[in-house]
């Protein structure tokens, strides 16, 4: 398995990566699954990611971590309602504050189990990392597929 420190450099370069998308997009309101449109994907990955800083904080600061409740699709509803009226570059101050803590905090010899959300197991820190870059890596890839089918078909128009 790859070092906590290797993986933190993975998820920061897929968080770049994320930015630099959705700061240079033309169209956060395509859409990029049924009912999701870009930007509802990027409070989704903040939602989560908020979640994540907000559990490594409170186990660094030797608090004890309250992860989300509820199923998935609550969850997601309930991001959804929170991000109604916030613009995109909203949602990135968010994102980028939670990374930021992510970074800060995600090395600390204090972290032996990240909690993920009541029900499911809790993570080793090196696996959370792994998982929380894979569910960026896959909605930054679709997210790219749909914004270059837009920008192609506003270019032929």
């Amino acid at each position: 398995m790859e070092t906590r420190e290797d993986l933190l450099k993975q998820l920061n370069e897929t968080i770049t990566q994320l930015l630099v998308v959705y700061q240079n997009m033309a169209d956060s309101e395509m859409e990029v699954y049924e009912g999701w449109t870009a930007r509802y994907v990027l409070g989704h990955i903040t939602f989560w990611h908020e979640s994540f800083a907000r559990n490594v904080l409170d186990i660094v600061n030797d608090g004890k971590p309250s992860p989300l409740k509820g199923t998935y699709r609550d969850l997601n509803q309930r991001c959804f309602d929170e991000i109604r009226t916030q613009t995109i570059e909203d949602i990135i101050m968010r994102l980028e504050a939670a990374h930021k803590v992510i970074r800060e905090d995600i090395l600390s010899t204090k972290l032996k189990l990240i909690p993920y959300k009541k029900g499911s197991r809790d993570y080793f820190p090196e696996e959370h990392l792994d998982i929380v870059n894979a569910h960026i890596k896959d909605h930054l890839s679709d997210i790219l597929k749909v914004n270059k089918k837009n920008t192609q078909t506003f270019q032929s128009v």
